[in-house]
């Protein structure tokens, strides 16, 4: 009879999108702790509880430390990193620094309705230019400083989740809106990867991923019928989902 498998040997690491902070997994980190999962949230620089620190010189680099310092201070050994919205530009150049500081680390990415970015592209890269002049003008509030977020209903949220996400949302570093993305993409993609994809209703700003994740080999591709926030509202769906894949990363 084999022995049960140890799941606390592979850590969740879970980053938030933009203008959001680690409270946006209240729902979720439960669940997967219920499960026995180590799993962690990270706040980045600049938003959330950690607005304060929000300054010019806040660029992706300073958000792949917050991203490495947390699973160096925790001492992780295997992780599977999962990547919200513009983190998903995150977690791949995080991908690229550890894959080189600590290969065989990372045994997962997972982009949740996020962002995939190409070598030299940045995070405004795939989107409208009627968005990305419209962040820009927005920018211009705060001298170039940062941009707000938008009412959550966009997310698909509403009643009282559309009011827990709007309080708490803060402004975005806008330097990481045009910040290039350095990675070698041989690196990064060695590394299993999966999109969940969330349906109900489409962000639009996340098009290009949807149609990138389908054409191109080595994506694992899963679906959620809900809206661009579901650790708020679909957080069970979500946690089962991520459950599956840290499962499949332990066997591995």
């Amino acid at each position: 009879m084999s022995a049960p498998l140890d799941l606390s040997r592979t850590s969740i690491v879970l980053v938030h999108g933009s203008w959001h902070g680690a409270w946006c997994w209240k729902r979720v980190l439960p669940l997967l702790r219920g499960a026995g999962v180590d799993a962690h949230a990270v706040t980045l620089t600049g938003v959330g509880e950690r607005a304060h620190l929000l300054s010019p010189n806040v660029g992706i680099k300073t958000h792949i430390q917050d991203v490495t310092g947390l699973i160096e201070s925790e001492e992780l050994e295997r992780v599977v990193l999962v990547g919200h919205s513009y983190a998903g530009n995150l977690i791949t150049c995080v991908a690229d620094r550890l894959q080189r500081s600590h290969p065989g680390l990372l045994r997962h990415l997972v982009y949740l309705d996020a962002g995939i970015p190409v070598p030299g592209s940045s995070w405004s890269t795939p989107h409208s230019p009627e968005t990305v002049a419209k962040r820009a003008a927005e920018a211009e509030a705060s001298d170039g400083l940062s941009f707000p977020p938008p009412d959550a209903s966009v997310f698909g949220l509403a009643g009282a989740d559309r009011d827990w996400v709007n309080r708490r949302q803060t402004p975005q570093p806008y330097r990481l809106y045009h910040e290039a993305l350095l990675f070698d993409p041989a690196l990064v993609w060695a590394v299993p990867h999966s999109f969940i994809d969330c349906t109900n209703p489409p962000l639009p700003t996340i098009d290009a991923a949807r149609k990138r994740v389908r054409s191109e080999p080595g994506w694992k591709v899963y679906e959620l019928a809900t809206g661009h926030d579901p650790m708020v509202s679909a957080p069970r769906e979500l946690a089962q989902l991520l459950l599956a894949i840290h499962h499949q990363s332990s066997l591995d």
